[in-house]
């Protein structure tokens, strides 16, 4: 720990340096010049120098913990109203109660739909809220920046936030069919704002790091090692997420005690108040952002270059036009350079590192094509480990509350991660790149439902009514749970958290890093997409959502994921290898006409 703290003293005073050479601290810059002197001064590696150096990251900006605050202040409200979605959707209102409120010893609940509706409306949940940034982010590439669009996104959750806590007002919440329906018209308006906020937020916090390439520095115990932009942005992430995890943690807690002694308008409520803080942060602080303004339509730019790079290789023959796309000269075609001036069409304003960038995109959403299967898992958190809670012996504590070890792992292990077992792999020599992180997160993903699997299996075996465990209850409608302690869930919750830090913060590092810089958020909004196309996915599960069929559900879970885990390690071996290719690109650049350029405080 010592050493690195030595390494980050060192970093620092180096930039520090660098920019009282370089300008005045009252200084403000165009962010679209953004990078102009940033490397300037700097010492670069030599190929030498790459191959043996230890890497180390950089000092992160103060701006990106400003925003990952915002990020907790929503993921509060996020997880804190949903994490008690599977009780009001699932469990009638309890007897006596208008709030759905239901004490100590017994389970709070309001619309009374049953297990199977609980976990389809979930996923359709994720599902929505997973596929509205893909126009999110267009909205931001094109039109009106990553900053006002979250600006934009955020106006439209809190609506959905206020319309979701009428469904759960004394007077409404008993009357199951009206307050079904504003719940649904609630959970479309905020999955709507969600999407537009999830598909600009990742890249806005990590565009406040503004370093692109590899620089060595000395550190005050005189060695030489190699500043590497790339781990900087994994590390953005990694504390981004555990910000995350933060509000998650925080807000899944609070808001299941509030359902089981209070009411579900009080779990909507406070997930609402709590969301209030975004807005005011990101408008106290909007001078101060790095924020890059739009750039027209891209995706229409790079549809035309798709277009002209397939021309003429495909054919009536699939293996043949495969091989002809799969191609490693497909690209070069479209390169300016390769094309005479006045051959070239009008639509062609990019230069040849752009079509470098662009070629890399499409390797990091090839990447993104398994993560559906890796998404499989860990929605189980949500719906389906939360439902096999309450078939257990919980003590009075509410069987929601359990999720939460999940965030509670995450904020234990991102640190550790951080700071002691990612250096010591470097250190060791051994590089842990990006796609071996995912490779190893499907991994421990499979282990998470093997023990979800083995834990029902005993669940079925130790309950009274053996493969009704869910619907199971006594004379009077008590609830009948099997002596198993609801804690030996602890296993599924720490494994998909490792999961976690290993393949969804690394698919947030990856497409950052991997996209041109004026297709960030679209290529961030594919990499979220993946959880709406798990999401639709695993409607086809559904009907494993029910006893007694629960053990098969997540059995199936743990062999999908390990045998997609070995298929995505074959299928992107090749691309781990470009791994110091693809972090070192130039950036590339699109001529468009712009809007007026943003300027930010330094």
């Amino acid at each position: 720990m010592a050493g690195l703290q030595t390494d980050a003293d060192a970093i620092v005073a180096h930039t520090e340096v660098m920019m009282h050479e370089k300008r005045d601290p009252s200084e403000k810059s165009d962010s679209v010049h953004e990078l102009d002197g940033i490397h300037d001064g700097l010492e670069f590696p030599t190929e030498e120098e790459r191959a043996t150096l230890r890497r180390v990251s950089d000092s992160l900006p103060w701006n990106a913990y400003l925003i990952a605050m915002v990020e907790a202040a929503e993921r509060f409200s996020f997880y804190g109203s949903s994490v008690v979605f599977t009780n009001f959707i699932q469990r009638g209102l309890p007897v006596g109660s208008r709030t759905g409120a239901a004490g100590l010893n017994r389970l709070p609940g309001a619309l009374g739909k049953g297990q199977q509706t609980s976990t389809g409306i979930g996923t359709f949940y994720q599902f929505w809220c997973y596929v509205t940034p893909l126009l999110g982010a267009y909205i931001a590439d094109a039109h009106w920046g990553r900053y006002n669009t979250v600006i934009v996104a955020v106006g439209i959750a809190l609506l959905g936030h206020i319309i979701l806590i009428i469904c759960a007002i004394p007077g409404i919440i008993e009357h199951t069919n009206a307050s079904f329906g504003v719940f649904l018209l609630a959970l479309i308006i905020m999955g709507f704002g969600t999407g537009l906020f999830k598909s600009n937020i990742s890249p806005l916090v990590a565009e406040q790091y503004r370093r692109t390439k590899l620089f060595v520095i000395t550190t005050p115990k005189g060695e030489r090692v190699i500043v590497d932009p790339a781990l900087t942005i994994a590390r953005v992430y990694m504390y981004f997420y555990l910000f995350i995890n933060v509000g998650a943690l925080v807000g899944q807690i609070t808001m299941a005690y509030s359902e089981k002694f209070v009411g579900f308008w009080l779990s909507y409520t406070l997930p609402t108040v709590v969301f209030l803080f975004c807005p005011l942060v990101l408008i106290a602080g909007r001078n101060r952002y790095i924020r890059s303004p739009p750039t027209g339509s891209v995706l229409a730019l790079f549809l035309k270059a798709l277009g002209f790079a397939a021309k003429g290789r495909v054919s009536a023959n699939p293996v043949a036009t495969y091989k002809n796309l799969t191609a490693d000269d497909f690209w070069e075609n479209v390169k300016p350079s390769h094309i005479a001036e006045a051959d070239r069409p009008k639509w062609m304003t990019f230069d040849d590192q752009w079509v470098d960038e662009l070629k890399r995109g499409i390797a990091a959403c090839w990447v993104f094509l398994w993560y559906p299967l890796w998404w499989l898992t860990y929605n189980q958190l949500n719906n389906n480990l939360v439902s096999q809670a309450a078939t257990m012996t919980t003590n009075g504590l509410p069987n929601d509350v359990l999720s939460n070890l999940d965030p509670f792992a995450l904020i234990i292990f991102i640190p550790i991660c951080d700071q002691i077992i990612y250096p010591a792999l470097h250190r060791w020599g051994w590089k842990f790149t990006a796609l071996k992180k995912v490779f190893a997160g499907f991994l421990t993903g499979a282990a998470s439902m093997v023990w979800a699997a083995v834990v029902q299996h005993y669940i079925y075996k130790t309950n009274p009514c053996g493969y009704a465990a869910a619907t199971c209850v006594d004379a009077n409608g008590d609830p009948l749970v099997s002596p198993l302690n609801v804690w030996i869930q602890t296993g599924s919750y720490v494994l998909i958290a490792f999961s976690e830090i290993l393949a969804s913060i690394t698919g947030l590092e990856y497409a950052f890093t991997k996209a041109p810089k004026n297709m960030r958020s679209l290529v961030m909004s594919v990499f979220l997409f993946t959880s709406a196309i798990s999401s639709a996915l695993g409607e086809a599960f559904v009907s494993l959502s029910t006893d007694p069929l629960l053990v098969w559900n997540y059995g199936s879970m743990a062999v999908i994921a390990f045998i997609a885990g070995i298929l995505f390690w074959f299928s992107v071996r090749s691309i781990d290898a470009k791994e110091d290719e693809f972090n070192n690109m130039d950036a590339g650049h699109v001529h468009t006409e712009r809007k007026p350029e943003e300027t930010v405080k330094t």
